[in-house]
């Protein structure tokens, strides 16, 4: 969207996103991007609209479901390469539900998409189960894995650096 909170220059790019952590029968629904790892489900935040706004506009237009924002779970500091730029992104994650469990398949994959600066990106959404995250299926952002884990209550802060 070209309100994103999404900066970019010649160096660097800065990022403002959110992300949702949907769980449910002892699984996670992830996003899977062609040729790329798992991710959390989510997006940029737009000027002038909250975090949990956000979430429930991007889970409806990517998977087509409504949501109900729970709690802030974690807050990451994200550093990772976008192209051949470094990316600082700060990242809010929320625990969320589903306001009608029928909404979307409760198991197996199925697909949606996203854009971003106008091009789409055809994505896989994957209910993984939390015993293969155990197992060390990867995830990104991979600090974030070991609280949602834990399902402990306080609020996580973390720090990431691919670059």
């Amino acid at each position: 969207m070209e309100n994103d909170i999404l900066f970019k220059n010649e160096t660097y790019i800065f990022s403002y996103r959110t992300g949702g952590i949907l769980l449910h029968d002892g699984k996670i629904l992830l996003q899977k991007p062609q040729n790329d790892d798992y991710a959390i489900i989510g997006g940029h935040v737009t000027a002038m609209e909250t975090t949990e706004q956000t979430l429930k506009r991007e889970f409806e237009e990517e998977i087509r479901a409504k949501i109900e924002v729970d709690s802030l779970m974690a807050v990451g500091e994200i550093f990772f390469p976008w192209g051949k730029r470094p990316c600082h992104q700060i990242c809010l994650y929320y625990k969320i539900h589903l306001c009608d469990p029928e909404a979307i398949p409760l198991s197996g994959i199925f697909h949606g998409y996203d854009e971003l600066g106008n091009e789409r990106i055809n994505l896989d959404f994957c209910w993984v189960s939390l015993e293969e995250l155990r197992k060390g299926v990867k995830v990104y952002p991979e600090e974030l894995i070991p609280h949602i884990l834990s399902n402990e209550d306080k609020v996580f802060h973390f720090v990431s650096r691919q670059i």
